[in-house]
């Protein structure tokens, strides 16, 4: 299993993008820069999106890709909670801000088709084995695990709070991507909007050990560039404190499983 962070921040700029991973450049975990970052062939390589909530950082690139699907005469699959998919039809797919791709050329042959998911409920996307679950955000979200044919697995955290330890025995990953937006200094802030820091980080790693017996390489996203340097201190120090492989993502970041 390949996994490409495609964006790994939580704010956009040249050389930051928004929150999207790239699973064997056929299934997208969030779509904040994925139209983006892939050319037009790579693009046509992704055989499903799956959206981990409805907030513009990660889904950004969406509407992009569904006009290329317009014109090219396919249809994006997308998965998602239900909130999401309301969300998105209400408030990006109306006509209004961009034309409503799920009708459009024809109901029958949409440029989008949105599938519901359901927390703790697996389902088979080609090869992989994908399952939803609830994570604490400020909107309804997941995050997902992708299981290959092989038995290696990925789970991605998308944007969450504390609160992820009762969700350890579902999962069996062999790496984790997971919410790390902010230092420590801004604990609090960061309980108030449902994201995560080292600090608070910390014991949800240390439960998952004990727990399960073993802990996987830790790769952290969604950071803000302006704390880049002090999240980077942070982790270095928590990584020492526990005895882990934590590191944070980049752009352009590959790894294989």
């Amino acid at each position: 299993m390949k996994v490409r962070l495609l964006g790994a921040h939580g704010i956009d700029s040249r050389d930051t993008r928004f929150m999207s991973v790239l699973v064997d450049e056929v299934i997208a975990l969030d779509a904040g820069s994925l139209s983006s970052m892939l050319s037009f062939p790579q693009q046509e390589k992704v055989k499903a999106v799956m959206l981990t909530h409805s907030h513009a950082d990660h889904i950004m690139g969406l509407a992009a890709l569904c006009m290329r699907a317009f014109v090219s005469h396919v249809t994006v699959e997308v998965y998602a909670i239900k909130e999401t998919i309301d969300a998105l039809k209400a408030h990006v797919f109306n006509d209004v801000i961009s034309p409503d791709f799920t009708v459009s050329p024809s109901p029958e042959s949409p440029a989008v088709r949105f599938h519901q998911v359901e927390a703790y409920q697996p389902r088979r996307i080609g090869d992989y084995e994908v399952a939803a679950l609830p994570v604490h955000h400020s909107v309804p979200a997941v995050g997902y695990q992708v299981t290959s044919a092989s038995g290696k697995s990925v789970l991605y955290t998308g944007d969450t709070g504390p609160g992820l330890a009762p969700r350890w025995d579902d999962i069996h990953p062999d790496i984790i991507i997971c919410d790390c937006a902010a230092p420590n200094s801004w604990d609090a802030g960061a309980l108030h909007v449902g994201h995560m820091t080292p600090n608070l980080l910390r014991p949800e790693l240390v439960e998952f050990r004990r727990h399960k017996g073993y802990l996987p390489r830790i790769i952290g996203v969604h950071m803000v560039p302006s704390w880049q340097k002090e999240i980077e201190r942070d982790v270095f120090e928590l990584a020492r404190e526990i005895e882990a492989d934590i590191t944070l993502g980049y752009e352009g970041m590959e790894v294989e499983i």
